[in-house]
């Protein structure tokens, strides 16, 4: 272990860690209301599959969000840092939005809900600004692998909140209830706002807005050259969509299969609670001994295989052991691929322009997603759901391709 190593004790128990817990909750929840909860009230309350897809462009913001990204570097909304202070604001707005969900019915008032829904997207998009950027400033370089692993679990596991407990309330109360209820899981956002201390002064913000919108871009021209931007960003965009297409309609799977919403969540609790949770320090410790390139590799033969899982369960039906096996190897496989993937994208991302440079790099990374998520429905209307996760893990293959270019295996790793 060299000097500029953190014993593993030191590089799991501390501070910064819990705070990439808290990070990680935060950020994921209104995604996954967004992409779990919403298509399941809708597909319930009858809309139609291929409706439920296009409706997911309503998540457009979080691939547009680099657009106002130079705003968070530049402004402080209140005397309370960049970064707290546009995290309180959006947060607020979070839990009001997400509650009023409910008031409409989606038969009869969809462009109304797919208004609110855009909302929602704006507010988690910019939230994340503030997230990814104060995380990059909070983490060390030799740390980003596991603070990382832990925000990115951390994420996943805030989806069973409105994937799982959400899903067992809609059996038992009304859905405005079960909106209501779901707004106000973001209390966990606000405690980590109000008790963690901003991580860098705003006397170091650009002084003009200029600053703040042409100087992060010049500066990772300047570090990746032209060409190596472009294998840069194209590797952003096509890493994780085999597994964004896979679960853009997990959810109206499950209903389609027959599984009940109680049967959904108490699965997804359990099952996905404990694999996120072992993914997070399996996935951390790993990065730590064998580096993110390897990990990237490593995690990336384990996020294709995983999406398989659902391929099973749509051939064998409504199991409940298959469906619990199939989302025991999506938290941990794409957990794992997540986790390597985001560290990958902290480590090139320059501090001096956090959130800008990550905002840039995580829009690219969720494009696909939103692509992903528009034309499924149509995908699995034509080919049925067995084929239809076939492809899905097919279309991971060019992200791993370009591995051999932006990630070498045998690459000496440092801050880029």
């Amino acid at each position: 272990m060299t000097a500029s190593q953190p014993s593993l004790k030191a590089a799991i128990f501390n501070r910064r860690m819990l705070t990439c817990v808290f990070t990680g909750m935060a950020s994921g929840l209104p995604l996954y209301v967004l992409i779990q909860l919403v298509p399941l009230w809708l597909r319930e309350e009858g809309v139609g599959l291929k409706e439920i897809g296009f409706f997911t462009l309503v998540t457009f913001p979080y691939t547009w969000k680099f657009i106002w990204a130079p705003l968070l570097d530049r402004y402080s909304l209140l005397p309370m840092g960049r970064r707290r202070s546009w995290l309180l604001v959006t947060q607020l707005g979070l839990m009001a939005s997400i509650a009023a969900l409910g008031y409409w019915q989606p038969v009869t008032d969809i462009k109304l809900i797919a208004a609110v829904c855009f909302l929602v997207a704006v507010l988690s998009a910019t939230q994340d600004i503030a997230i990814d950027a104060f995380r990059r400033e909070i983490l060390p370089d030799e740390e980003l692998g596991m603070g990382t692993s832990i925000h990115v679990q951390a994420y996943r596991i805030s989806g069973l909140l409105p994937g799982g407990l959400s899903f067992i309330l809609a059996d038992h109360i009304s859905w405005q209830q079960v909106f209501w209820v779901t707004g106000a899981y973001m209390v966990i956002g606000l405690l980590m706002t109000l008790f963690v201390k901003e991580a860098v002064s705003d006397a170091v913000r650009p002084k003009t807005l200029q600053e703040a919108v042409v100087n992060p871009f010049k500066d990772f021209v300047g570090r990746h050259g032209k060409t190596g931007a472009l294998l840069v960003l194209s590797f952003m965009c096509l890493y994780k969509f085999g597994d964004n297409l896979a679960v853009a309609l997990s959810t109206p799977f499950y209903y389609d299969l027959g599984f009940t919403k109680t049967q959904v969540g108490l699965v997804a609790k359990n099952a996905g609670l404990w694999s996120s949770i072992v993914g997070a320090l399996l996935g951390g410790i790993i990065m730590i001994r064998i580096g993110i390139n390897k990990a990237l590799w490593v995690f990336g033969v384990v996020q294709l295989v995983s999406i398989l899982g659902f391929a099973v369960l749509a051939y064998v039906g409504a199991n409940v052991w298959v469906l619990a096996g199939a989302i025991i190897l999506e938290y941990l496989g794409v957990g794992l691929g997540t986790a390597a993937f985001s560290a990958y994208m902290a480590r090139i991302t320059n501090p001096l322009f956090a959130a800008t440079q990550f905002a840039l790099l995580s829009a690219l990374a969720s494009f696909p997603r939103t692509i992903a998520s528009s034309l499924s429905g149509i995908l699995v209307e034509h080919f049925g759901w067995v084929q239809f996760f076939i492809m899905c893990s097919l279309t991971a293959i060019p992200g791993m391709l370009l591995l051999f270019k932006v990630a070498p295996w045998r690459q000496q790793e440092e801050a880029e």
